[in-house]
């Protein structure tokens, strides 16, 4: 899944595309480059950032995903919490909705989401971006990660999503320390993580956690250690990988895919 901001303020790329036809252009490359999915989106939810209205949001996000959908043959999702942003993204031809609420912060999504047929990732975090960082306490960040999950897939089920279309993402750097973030990528294959029965994607691509190995190297800067997160979090059971670097990470994704193959038989 290759990530594509299309925000002024984005904590990774700078904003590099806020312009719709750059934005497009950017996608439609990472699909040359091989990505399987391109996920739009249009606000930043790094720790600390503010809301963007909703119609400010769609504006960003709706002429970009049109564009992508018809000159792409790969799904393309959308990144968004609001029901009127997904609701205007799918309509304008996404497949994915990428909800970084797990559907807590806005209860009108899950029907969006259900009425349109579309897929879901349901990401665990807890509290909206600009205080999560205060809701970073576990007693077992695994256990815990897990048993909130599943209350959010039942919350989807509920509002008519079936089970098969749900993906689920541990949330590695919301609401969680550095050590909560490396946990989970070193436990996903954890029982109580798998009993979810449910594909994992993973998005460790370029964030703060990684910061704790390497120092206080910026954003861009990080594309090696995301390199080396991407490979664990694949040998550990991740099924779809959330990166900005898509034509060096697809190298890595096929490697690691044949280490796993490889340790299988």
């Amino acid at each position: 899944m290759g990530v594509l901001n299309v925000t002024p303020d984005s904590f990774a790329d700078g904003g590099l595309y806020a312009d719709p036809g750059r934005a497009v252009e950017a996608g439609l490359a990472m699909v040359e480059a091989g990505a399987d999915i391109v996920d739009v989106g249009g606000e930043s939810t790094r720790p600390g950032a503010g809301e963007v209205p909703a119609d400010e949001e769609r504006r960003r996000v709706q002429p970009v995903v049109e564009r992508l959908a018809r000159q792409v043959t790969v799904p393309v999702s959308v990144d968004t919490w609001k029901a009127e942003v997904a609701r205007a993204a799918l309509d304008a031809g996404a497949l994915i909705v990428n909800d970084i609420s797990g559907l807590q912060f806005d209860p009108a999504l899950g029907g969006v989401v259900a009425r349109s047929g579309a897929a879901l990732v349901l990401m665990h975090t807890r509290g909206r971006p600009a205080v999560m960082a205060q809701h970073a306490s576990y007693a077992d960040v695994v256990g815990e990660v897990a048993a909130e999950l599943g209350a959010q897939l039942h919350v989807a089920e509920q509002a008519g999503i079936p089970r098969e279309a749900v993906v689920l993402d541990p949330g590695i750097g919301f609401a969680k320390t550095a050590e909560h973030s490396i946990a989970l990528l070193a436990r996903l294959d954890d029982p109580r993580l798998r009993a979810l029965d449910r594909p994992w994607l993973v998005g460790p691509s370029r964030k703060s956690f990684l910061r704790a190995a390497i120092g206080d190297v910026p954003a861009p800067g990080r594309d090696w250690a995301t390199a080396a997160a991407v490979t664990a979090a694949i040998l550990h059971g991740a099924h779809v990988v959330r990166v900005h670097r898509v034509a060096e990470m697809v190298q890595v994704a096929r490697v690691a895919d044949m280490i796993k193959a490889g340790r299988a038989g």
